[in-house]
């Protein structure tokens, strides 16, 4: 039997998406056998990032620098702007390397049984950006799931008196699909077939 400490980071493990019990007993036990090589470096690379992490003031992304390194990459097309609900998906979207635009994070999605609503999240913030000018097209990558689909209906109704080209990605996204599980070829696909909000 493990000392209470162990025990402790089992459980703390454990909280992790993916990680059960088990899966985090054999990520404690490969840790404290390599203590040099596994353990060590990872706690400091996390001190590191729990020193320096913020949240990007322009997009809502996660980084160690604010504007993050996506929205201060010169290279990036300030005209296109993918919409995203969570840091996740718009690290899953950038990995794909398919999209050369600027992102938003709203932070969430609406949801009226979890009492979500559009001052809840980052809509006000995209409005802005929009408002402010210099972006030609707005891709809404929600997830295909209801709350999804929703909250990009209603970005599509809040953004439609706007001069910009509104799409949104393509449904090959199966239904119920989260972006930050889908493989690169899936969402490559998407981001290719994506398609005009407000038309037949």
């Amino acid at each position: 039997m493990a000392s209470q400490e162990i025990e402790n980071l089992v459980q703390a493990l454990a909280k992790l998406p993916g990680l059960g019990p088990r899966s985090a007993r054999r990520a404690v036990l490969y840790l404290l056998k390599r203590p040099e090589t596994a353990m060590k470096p990872i706690l400091a690379a996390m001190e590191r990032v729990d020193e320096r992490l913020v949240t990007c003031g322009i997009c809502g992304n996660v980084d160690t620098q604010d504007p993050c390194q996506i929205c201060s990459d010169p290279r990036r097309d300030e005209k296109s702007l993918c919409v995203v609900e969570e840091v996740s998906d718009l690290w899953a979207l950038d990995k794909s390397r398919l999209f050369p635009g600027k992102f938003h994070v709203l932070g969430g999605k609406l949801s009226a049984l979890d009492g979500v609503r559009p001052e809840d999240i980052g809509i006000d913030t995209l409005i802005r950006r929009v408002e402010a000018g210099g972006i030609d097209e707005v891709v809404l990558a929600m997830n295909a799931t209801l709350e999804g689909q929703t909250t990009a209906h209603y970005i599509a109704e809040r953004l439609e008196n706007y001069p910009i080209r509104l799409s949104q990605l393509s449904h090959g996204i199966p239904v119920g699909g989260e972006l930050d599980y889908l493989d690169e070829g899936t969402l490559a696909q998407a981001l290719r077939s994506r398609r005009p909000v407000n038309q037949d």
